[in-house]
C-alpha cells in the first residue's frame, strides 16, 4: 500500500508512522530535511519525502491519504494573523488533496482527514456523540466546519472519507500534557475556573492505533470521535495528573484570568465537550488504555 500523509512530522504523525512498516509512505513536508531527523525511529527506506503537491498531475499511484497537517490552534494568541494561518494551512492542503482525487481515474481508496470536538462547542454535561449538534459559531466551529467540508467533497463509490474529530491527545513529548506537566511537577498545577468542563482526552497510542484501524477497515466511513470512551472533567482530570505525580494542586486559575492571559484562544480550555467515540466502539476498535488514571501512569512511568 502507498500512503500519501500530511501532518506526518506532527504529534500524532511521528507515532502513526510506526503502524505502516512494510507499507510505502510519502510525506508533505515543508523540510525533508526536518523530517528525517522526526522520524527518525522510522524505517527510512519505505519513507519518501516531497515539499509540495504541484508535482503531481493526480494520485493514481497512492492507495490512501491521511491528512493530519494543520498550524497548532492552541500554541498562539489568535489574533487575524494567526487566525488566517491556522485556517489557511489545514483548508489549503485538504482543497489540493480533494482536487487531486477527483481528477484521479483509479483514486485513493480512503481519505482520513482530521478535525477536532471543538465543532460541537459547549456541551456542558451532555455525552456528545457524532450525530451531536454542531455549534453555530465560535472560531473552533469554523476551522473544523470548513475543513470536514472540503475532505468530504472527496466521497465517491471509489474513495471512502474519515473524519477526526480528535479530542486532547495525551503524550509526553507534545501537546497538552507536555505543557502541563512543568508547573504539576512544581506543585503549581491548577485546576481551571470551576473545573466543570469535560475533557475529551486520549492517549497517543491509541489515537495513533485507531488512524491505522480506520485505514484498514474498508467499511469505515464518516465522522469518528477520536477520543477515549471515559472523558473526565477539568476537576478530575487536574486531581489524577497530580496523584500521578505525588505533587499537590490545590491552586485555581480564575476563567477572567485565563481570558486576559489568552484572549479568544482561553474557549479551548472552558468549552465542556463530554465527547464518546460511539463510531469507533461500533466498529469494533478496542482502546488500551479507556481510563485516564492508567493512561497517565503509563506515560509518566515510560518518561
Amino acid at each position: 500500500m502507498h500512503i500519501l500523509m500530511t501532518g506526518g512530522t506532527g504529534f500524532i504523525g511521528t507515532e502513526l508512522v510506526k503502524h505502516f512498516t512494510g507499507h510505502q509512505i510519502t510525506i508533505l513536508t515543508r523540510s525533508p530535511k526536518r523530517a528525517k531527523k522526526a522520524l527518525k525511529h522510522a524505517d527510512f527506506s519505505n519513507i519518501n519525502y516531497i515539499n509540495n503537491l504541484s508535482d503531481f498531475a493526480d494520485l493514481n499511484h497512492i492507495d490512501m491519504v491521511i491528512n493530519l497537517a494543520g498550524e497548532p490552534i492552541a500554541d498562539k494568541r489568535w489574533n487575524t494573523q494567526q487566525k488566517d494561518k491556522i485556517c489557511n494551512s489545514r483548508w489549503g492542503t485538504t482543497e489540493q488533496l480533494v482536487t487531486l482525487i477527483k481528477k484521479s481515474s483509479q483514486p485513493p481508496k480512503c481519505l482520513i482527514s482530521g478535525s477536532a470536538v471543538g465543532i460541537y462547542g459547549d456541551k456542558k454535561h451532555h455525552q456528545v456523540y457524532e450525530n451531536a449538534k454542531l455549534a453555530d459559531s465560535g472560531f473552533p466551529f469554523k476551522v473544523c466546519h470548513h475543513w470536514e467540508k472540503l475532505a468530504l467533497q472527496a466521497e465517491s463509490e471509489n474513495t471512502r472519507v474519515c473524519i477526526l474529530r480528535t479530542g486532547i491527545v495525551l503524550g509526553t513529548q507534545g501537546g497538552a500534557l507536555h505543557k502541563m506537566l512543568p508547573p504539576f511537577k512544581f506543585g503549581l498545577g491548577a485546576k481551571l475556573g470551576s473545573g466543570e468542563q469535560y475533557m475529551p482526552w486520549i492517549h497517543l497510542q491509541d489515537a495513533a492505533r485507531a488512524i491505522a484501524y480506520l485505514a484498514q477497515h474498508s467499511k469505515a466511513s464518516g465522522i469518528f470521535n477520536l477520543c477515549a470512551p471515559h472523558p473526565v472533567t477539568n476537576a478530575v482530570f487536574t486531581e489524577c495528573l497530580a496523584r500521578s505525580l505525588k505533587r499537590p494542586a490545590f491552586i485555581t486559575s480564575p476563567k477572567w484570568l485565563m481570558n486576559i492571559m489568552m484572549g479568544e484562544s482561553a474557549q479551548l480550555l472552558f468549552d465542556s465537550v463530554r465527547a464518546k467515540p460511539k463510531h469507533l466502539t461500533e466498529l469494533g476498535f478496542t482502546f488500551t488504555f479507556s481510563h485516564l488514571e492508567p493512561a497517565l501512569k503509563q506515560l509518566l512511568h515510560t518518561k
